[in-house]
C-alpha cells in the first residue's frame, strides 16, 4: 500500500470521525432558549403571513398541524440558494454562491468517483463507450468534478479578496479565516491543472478510488497527480475539524432553536429537560447571580431574599 493511500484512508476516517463527534455533540447538548421568531416554516396555514397556532382560543386543546413541504422549500433555498446571505449581505452572497455550489458539487463528484470505483472493481465498464449507466456515471463526473472545482475555486477567490479589502469585515478576520480560503483555491487549483493536463477525463482518478475500494495498487500519473490527492484527502480532514463544518451546526440551529415551536406541556419530555437544567448550579461569580445556587433557586427568589443574599 502506497503512503498516498494511507494518507487518503487515514484523512476519511477522521473526517467521518469528527463528524460523528460534532452530531452527537448537537444532538445531546441542553435545550437552549429559543428564539420564537415568526414565521415558522412548518406552520401549515399560518407561514404565509407569520401567524403561529399561539393565536388559537386555547391553543393547547387543538391538533397542531405541520407543513414539511414549505419547510424543505424553505431549507432548500437556503441551502441551494443562500436565501438569507442574499437578503442580508449581496456582496458575500455573490461570491459565497459560486463557492458553496462548487462545493455541493465537488460532493457529487466524489460520491460519482466512488460510485465508478466500485461499479469498475465490479467489472462493470465506466467510460465513453462504456454502457448506457457507466456512461452517464462517466459524463457526470466529468461535469461535477471541472464545475465544482472552478466554481469553489472562483468563490474562495472572490470571498478571501472582500476580506481582505473590506474594511468593517476585516476587524473580525482571523488568520484561520484567510488560511482556509487559500487551502480551498490551492486544491483547486492544482486539481484542474492536474486534470486538464494529466487525467482530463478523471480516468486515473477513477482508479485511484478503485484501489482505495479493493486495497490494491495504484500508479500514479505524475507527480502533479499525487500533490492533488493528498492536498484533496488533507482536506477532507481538515474541514470537519474546523468551524467550516457549519453545515452540521445549522441543522440544530434551525430545527432546534429557529423553528423549535414546540410547546412545554406539563408531563413532556421538554419540560423534564428543562426542570433537569433548573437544577443544575449557577457557576457565575457575580454576586447577584446567587452562585452556588441552582437555577431554579435563583430565577424564583423574590427581592426580599434577594437583599439578604
Amino acid at each position: 500500500m502506497q503512503a498516498v493511500q494511507i494518507i487518503t484512508y487515514a484523512s476519511v476516517g477522521i473526517a467521518i470521525i469528527a463528524m460523528l463527534v460534532k452530531v452527537f455533540r448537537y444532538a445531546t447538548a441542553p435545550e437552549h432558549m429559543r428564539w420564537e421568531l415568526y414565521p415558522v416554516p412548518h406552520e401549515k396555514g399560518k407561514a404565509e403571513y407569520g401567524g403561529s397556532y399561539l393565536e388559537e382560543l386555547d391553543w393547547w386543546t387543538q391538533e397542531r398541524h405541520k407543513d414539511t413541504f414549505n419547510e424543505l422549500k424553505e431549507m432548500a433555498s437556503e441551502i441551494l440558494l443562500l436565501k438569507g446571505v442574499f437578503h442580508h449581505n449581496r456582496t458575500v452572497w455573490t461570491w459565497s454562491l459560486p463557492f458553496h455550489g462548487g462545493l455541493y458539487l465537488c460532493v457529487g463528484w466524489l460520491v460519482l468517483l466512488l460510485i465508478g470505483g466500485i461499479m469498475t472493481a465490479a467489472g462493470a465498464a465506466v467510460g465513453a463507450g462504456a454502457g448506457v449507466i457507466g456512461q452517464i456515471v462517466h459524463y457526470l463526473t466529468v461535469f461535477c468534478g471541472y464545475a465544482g472545482l472552478f466554481l469553489s475555486g472562483l468563490g474562495a477567490l472572490g470571498l478571501f479578496f472582500w476580506r481582505l479589502t473590506d474594511s468593517d469585515q476585516r476587524k473580525f478576520n482571523s488568520p484561520m479565516e484567510y488560511f482556509n480560503l487559500v487551502f480551498f483555491v490551492a486544491v483547486a487549483v492544482v486539481g484542474l491543472i492536474a486534470h486538464l493536463t494529466l487525467d482530463p477525463s478523471f480516468t486515473a482518478l477513477r482508479a485511484y478510488v478503485n484501489s482505495l475500494v479493493t486495497a490494491g495498487a495504484f500508479n500514479s500519473p505524475g507527480m502533479l497527480f499525487t500533490v492533488e490527492l493528498v492536498l484533496m484527502s488533507l482536506l477532507i480532514m481538515y474541514i470537519p475539524l474546523t468551524r467550516m463544518s457549519h453545515f452540521v451546526a445549522k441543522y440544530f440551529l434551525y430545527h432546534s432553536v429557529r423553528w423549535n415551536d414546540t410547546p412545554n406541556e406539563r408531563g413532556s419530555k421538554l419540560e423534564q429537560r428543562v426542570l433537569e437544567l433548573l437544577q443544575m448550579k449557577v457557576g457565575w461569580s457575580a454576586p447577584h447571580m446567587h452562585p452556588g445556587k441552582s437555577w431554579g433557586e435563583a430565577v424564583t427568589m423574590d427581592e426580599k431574599e434577594a437583599n439578604r443574599e
